[in-house]
């Protein structure tokens, strides 16, 4: 049946809209390739980019930090020459190299108050004697002290407090030499010797060796030899700090009312200036503040802090760790406010005897003993020849 002029016209329309869909479909298709072949390539140029940037900062990064570290230990070795820089081992043991270092007092104290909570040491400690010398300058005495430590050098250490104008000058070869702590100017009386203690303390408290802290000064001597002394020392289970109650004035007539409610009267104390003290008691008083800071503002002359304050602040808080007495004997037989010098006429065998030994009983470990004083002043300087004379007879070195 022939097809009537409509049905061709309809055909006609539907092909050409058939073609039309093809050809968008081909655009479509054709504009979709394209999009994704920019993002491909745009994505690819990313990655490789930021590749090469990551590369880049990697391997300048990598330079800047070696550069940098270098310049660090230039740095830290230039600092380390200067005694600035320390290692563990300087940490733990500091040298003649590095007593001089730039420290203000708070900063020592600080550092010197640190205590370890980890038990034991990264090092085989072999426990050793501080001897703090508190001096107004030359050591008179020398070389009797040189005589008393020789031999015995991983057993001991020596901290030098002297004016700070003043240089000790003695051979590499002493073992005084380089032992001089950075100091102040001290005045006798004043808080400043309480200053130059404590000051003697946190220098030595930074070797972590030191076990035992002796105060001495530079008219002191030992009257006995060193293996005795350090075993004495080493084996007690107290300090040796003299704490007693003075009622006179000389005493609680020096206790100031404004110290309360801090520091009451009953609690005040007196006692010698020339303590030795384990390292834990030497710590707690290192790391005082609030007490310390009492005793400047109102023990004043005829107020003397270094008479008071560390038998007063162990009397208040750790009297269980002091056996109450010294080991440093002093001639107050002639009064007044100094003790007795001995000169060079005083000095004989039966005089050095009897402080080795002069009949009374002392408590040692909570049993008795004959053997009370290691050390005795006041000793002139023109003392040193018969007593050098006399040490490997009485004092056995």
């Amino acid at each position: 049946m022939p097809r009537g002029r409509g049905d061709k016209e309809d055909g006609e329309k539907h092909m050409g809209l058939l073609k039309l869909v093809q050809v968008l479909s081909f655009l479509v298709v054709f504009v979709a390739g394209i999009i994704i072949g920019l993002a491909t390539s745009s994505h690819i140029n990313t990655y490789f980019s930021s590749q090469a940037q990551a590369q880049l900062f990697s391997t300048s990064t990598a330079t800047s930090f070696r550069v940098s570290t270098s310049s660090n230990k230039a740095n830290c070795s230039t600092r380390c020459e200067k005694s600035d820089c320390l290692s563990l081992d300087a940490f733990l043991h500091p040298t003649a190299t590095n007593l001089s270092h730039k420290m203000s007092d708070e900063e020592l104290f600080w550092r010197a108050s640190m205590l370890p909570n980890k038990n034991g040491y990264p090092f085989p400690r072999v426990p050793k004697v501080a001897f703090m010398f508190l001096t107004r300058g030359p050591l008179p005495l020398l070389p009797l002290w040189e005589r008393f430590f020789k031999g015995h050098e991983k057993y001991f250490s020596i901290y030098l407090h002297s004016p700070p104008a003043y240089h000790l000058n003695v051979s590499s070869n002493s073992p005084f030499y380089g032992r001089q702590i950075p100091s102040q100017n001290v005045e006798w009386g004043t808080v400043s010797l309480a200053d130059a203690e404590r000051r003697l303390l946190a220098n030595a408290l930074l070797d972590f060796s030191n076990e035992r802290f002796v105060l001495l000064s530079e008219s002191c001597i030992p009257v006995y030899n060193f293996p005795t002394v350090y075993k004495y020392l080493i084996g007690s289970a107290y300090s040796f700090v003299e704490s007693y109650d003075d009622p006179s004035r000389y005493g609680r007539g020096r206790y100031n009312r404004k110290m309360l409610p801090d520091i009451k009267l009953y609690q005040w104390r007196k006692g010698s200036q020339w303590f030795e003290m384990q390292r834990s008691v030497a710590v707690y008083v290192i790391s005082d503040t609030k007490y310390y800071t009492l005793f400047k503002k109102y023990c004043r002359p005829a107020c003397y802090p270094d008479e008071h304050y560390i038998p007063t602040f162990l009397n208040m808080f750790h009297g269980a760790l002091s056996a109450n007495r010294s080991v440093t004997w002093v001639d107050w037989s002639m009064g007044g406010p100094h003790p007795a010098m001995h000169a060079g006429d005083n000095i004989t065998e039966s005089f050095i005897q009897a402080i080795r030994n002069n009949g009374t009983l002392c408590s040692y470990n909570e049993e008795q003993t004959s053997v009370c004083y290691l050390f005795a002043r006041k000793f002139a300087p023109s003392a040193l020849e018969p007593l050098l004379n006399l040490s490997s007879t009485v004092m056995k070195f």
